[in-house]
């Protein structure tokens, strides 16, 4: 085992999902290999320290790999100011550990490895297309920006820009519990923060068959004179005011620069960090996060609103056919007077 004097802060392991859900993994080589600690290790692996130190046991007594070849100490300061020696582990050894942990990073790592294992024993040669058009090398980072400008571009609703973001996690899963909770519950999280109330109590306490649009202030095609339908009014924020909208493009301009600003430093951001920061952000604006499902159902809502739509829908037939008779009077009522000025 030998030692250096300080540690390689040049070493950089990515394993990330991209935006198509491939596995990719981005390396930064210091001599030609990549050295972690096992501090490091468990963090890429989103597993425990103490694991990581049981499987790499495993792989020197098991005879895998010689301890002495892949292992370097480094002079590394600690919290407290010191320098104390840390074991650091090479690319071999990286790899042997992302075999063994059963965690989920650790079969993203195997799924990546074994279709680069695939393709070799296919093809005799493994070829990184990305990596050979982009002769500089392609930056997480880099792609991760262009992606987070993107969303903050596009047209998408409020909940669905804070979903995309999420879909920008290092491990992101579709198909982890912690999504489907997390897509569950952003629309509701968002709308109670500005409203107080979730996404079904807002269209219950508002469609009101009495009222002008029966309480929207707003739906698709509304600015270009289409009128309300059915399929309108069971989407909740049709009916927030100016106010309300206003806030929640705030609430979702903060994140969208918090996630820009993690991405410029180079933070890696897993899923359960965007979820503490949702949550965190609404605490921050001194907004009630929301704590349940809420006191009804989306089912109940929707009901509620067909039926404040019916009742709207026969009122306003009523006062089409009203206007139809005062329009079709006014027209007798021309040709009469026409005919009398003939007549004189």
């Amino acid at each position: 085992m030998s030692e250096e004097e300080s540690s390689p802060v040049n070493s950089e392991f990515l394993l990330y999902t991209t935006e198509d859900g491939k596995q990719r993994i981005e390396v930064r080589l210091e001599d030609g290999t990549v050295w972690l600690n096992q501090n490091l290790m468990a963090e890429l692996f989103q597993t425990t320290k103490q694991n990581i130190s049981l499987h790499l046991k495993n792989v020197f007594s098991e005879g895998e790999l010689v301890e002495d070849r892949v292992v370097k100490e480094y002079l590394t300061t600690a919290s407290d100011g010191k320098n104390y020696r840390t074991k650091f582990y090479n690319l071999e050894a990286i790899i042997a550990v992302g075999y063994r942990v059963k965690s989920h990073r650790g079969t993203q790592f195997r799924q990546w490895a074994t279709e680069r294992l695939r393709e070799y024993l296919v093809k005799g040669f493994v070829l990184d297309d990305e990596r050979l058009a982009e002769p500089g090398g392609i930056d997480y980072f880099n792609e991760l920006l262009e992606r987070i400008r993107a969303i903050r571009a596009s047209e998408k609703r409020f909940y669905q820009k804070v979903r995309d973001i999420y879909m920008l996690s290092y491990d992101y899963d579709p198909h982890n519990p912690l999504t489907q909770e997390f897509f569950a519950t952003v629309q509701n999280k968002m709308l109670y923060a500005v409203t107080g109330k979730t996404a079904a109590e807002l269209i219950e306490s508002r469609a009101d068959s009495r009222l002008p649009n029966m309480g929207l202030t707003t739906w698709k095609g509304s600015a270009r004179g289409r009128a309300l339908t059915k399929s309108d009014i069971k989407i909740a924020k049709n009916y927030l005011n100016k106010e309300e909208m206003s806030d929640l493009e705030l609430l979702v301009g903060q994140y969208l620069d918090f996630a820009e600003f993690q991405a410029r430093r180079k933070k890696v951001m897993y899923m359960k960090d965007w979820i503490e920061k949702l949550n965190s952000f609404l605490e921050l604006n001194e907004q009630e996060v929301l704590q349940n499902a809420g006191r009804i159902s989306a089912e109940l809502a929707k009901e509620i609103a067909y039926t404040e739509f019916e009742k709207f829908s026969e009122n306003r037939r009523r006062i089409e056919a009203d206007m139809a008779d005062e329009e079709l009077k006014d027209k007798v009522l021309s040709l009469t007077e026409g005919k009398r000025g003939k007549n004189k």
